[in-house]
């Protein structure tokens, strides 16, 4: 995928060079190339994105689970530990 858009861009800016003027050539391989190429680029990695967060968020409910089946240690100074004490 990369390979086309680095060709897109080396046909616009080649196409941009040959333009009569400075702003015609930079509006040329903005508007033909870069936006258009953005627009590609970003929809084309709609899909990636999507896997990577479906996986972080599998990873993270998995972590998730697996820190509510672990057994907690209560501190020292927990409140709970006061009803427990017959000396309190």
């Amino acid at each position: 995928m990369y390979i086309v858009a680095i060709g897109w861009l080396f046909v616009t800016s080649l196409m941009a060079l040959t333009e009569t003027s400075v702003v015609a050539g930079v509006a040329t391989l903005l508007f033909y190339g870069l936006l258009p190429l953005a627009l590609l680029l970003y929809l084309m990695g709609t899909p990636q994105r999507r896997r990577n967060r479906r996986a972080r968020e599998a990873r993270e409910a998995r972590a998730a689970a697996t820190e509510s089946d672990s057994p907690s240690i209560r501190s020292v100074d927990s409140p709970s530990d006061s009803r427990d004490d017959p000396d309190r």
